[in-house]
């Protein structure tokens, strides 16, 4: 039976990002949308923006396309707008899905979940970035957001990015409503949060109480390996 996918993407990412897993979602038959959320697309302002603006739009989107039995699929980054839209949807979901995604905690931002030296990283580049945004530094991009490409795609995707706005790191969303259905799959290579403390699992599907699906590939499996992925989230 055909379903509808809304996929949200992560830091630094646009709707473009979604594109090689979606195309594969909708030749399974599924209707498949792949927004670029406010603050992340070529040119915008980085302190126009709160995660509350990107919560809204979210919402907006589905509640304008009258989307029903939608399954959010958040990135990353993207499990706070998810968990956020997802919070205020709840008559239209069918479900929630976590790839490689935080999963929120009452009154903690993405800043509270990563490594302190991500935590300096990012604070020194929205300091000096002039207009508090955070721009991913390609050695971190290559070493462990993109592990299992070659250097010349690395280099390649590494150039679309955008800046990401510092206050969608510092700000905090409501926890996901107990009632909705939801799901985590993790790719096996996926080193974007290092093993230990702060790695995605077992930390994040215990947050949500569910098992965790895994599927090969990096943080950026929807570039390196589309097609596992898409059959990983309808499995979810």
């Amino acid at each position: 039976m055909p379903e509808t996918f809304v996929l949200i993407p992560g830091a630094w990412h646009g709707g473009w990002a979604s594109r090689p897993v979606a195309e594969r979602l909708r030749l399974a038959g599924h209707r498949v949308l792949t927004p670029t959320l406010p603050g992340l697309a070529d040119g915008d302002d980085p302190t126009r923006y709160h995660l509350r603006d990107v919560v809204d739009f979210v919402v907006e989107l589905v509640e304008r396309k009258d989307l029903r039995d939608v399954t959010l699929v958040g990135h990353s980054w993207g499990g706070y707008p998810l968990t956020g839209a997802a919070n205020r949807l709840t008559s239209r979901l069918r479900k929630a899905v976590y790839w490689s995604a935080f999963v929120p905690a009452d009154g903690a931002c993405l800043l509270d979940e990563v490594p302190p030296p991500y935590v300096e990283l990012f604070t020194q580049l929205a300091e000096a970035s002039g207009n508090d945004s955070v721009s991913m530094p390609f050695e971190v991009w290559q070493s462990a957001f993109m592990n299992d490409a070659s250097a010349e795609v690395q280099r390649l995707v590494h150039e679309l990015l955008v800046p990401q706005p510092m206050s969608y790191f510092r700000e905090t969303v409501t926890p996901l409503d107990g009632s909705i259905e939801r799901s985590y799959v993790l790719p096996t290579e996926d080193v974007a949060l290092p093993p230990g403390e702060f790695a995605w699992a077992p930390r994040f599907p215990e947050r949500l109480g569910v098992p965790l699906i895994e599927t090969p590939g990096s943080h950026e499996a929807c570039f390196t390996r589309p097609a596992e992925l898409a059959e990983a989230l309808l499995k979810a």
